[in-house]
């Protein structure tokens, strides 16, 4: 059992799992290898000169791995509820977690199969997003949504921060108190 399982590896899924393992959370990534990230050309990421897509993923896999964090090259197909969590079934098995984090880009077929809600999306060609409130919860308890699929700016800065929020909101509920994650320069 995870405590965390994140569907999507883009910037928004990858600062989720980067969040939750650095946290201690059991944390499983499944990566689909179809983030449109991998087609992008980045030059406005404060503090990174320039990075390509592929990069910024394969980065952001191995800062996920760094803490603990696991990987999975799958197709996530199917989600279901369970008495303790929720089940994502994909093409290599069942994981089973007490929260899924839904960061699946422009698509959210995933979702609507299990009976996530949705609604219009606000960015151009994106036409369906999962109806999230404030903290990233979606209508079905123990699934959120993080990025794009939750209806922020496609720019991958601003689904990276998304991710990162709502991993702290679910690292927050597990905790049983607000989490925060400073790290200090050593002297």
């Amino acid at each position: 059992m995870y405590d965390v399982i994140i569907v999507g590896v883009g910037p928004a899924g990858g600062s989720a799992g980067l969040f939750t393992a650095k946290a201690g959370k059991k944390t499983l990534v499944i990566d689909n290898g179809k983030s449109i990230t991998k087609r992008a050309w980045m030059e406005n990421h404060y503090g990174v000169a320039e990075i390509s897509g592929p990069d910024m993923v394969e980065l952001g896999k191995e800062q996920i791995k760094k803490f603990g964090g696991e990987i999975l090259e799958a197709e996530a197909t199917n989600m279901k509820k369970a008495d303790d969590g929720i089940i994502v079934e994909t093409d290599q098995g069942e994981y089973k977690a007490k929260h899924v984090i839904l960061a699946t880009g422009m698509n959210t077929s995933l979702g609507e199969k299990a009976g996530v809600k949705t609604k219009p999306g606000t960015e151009p060609r994106v036409k369906t997003i999962y109806d999230v409130d404030a903290d990233g919860k979606t209508n079905i308890e123990g699934v959120w949504a993080a990025g794009t699929c939750a209806g922020v700016s496609m720019h991958t800065i601003i689904t990276a921060g998304d991710g990162a929020k709502v991993a702290i909101n679910i690292i927050s509920e597990l905790n049983g108190e607000r989490y925060v994650d400073h790290d200090v320069l050593k002297s």
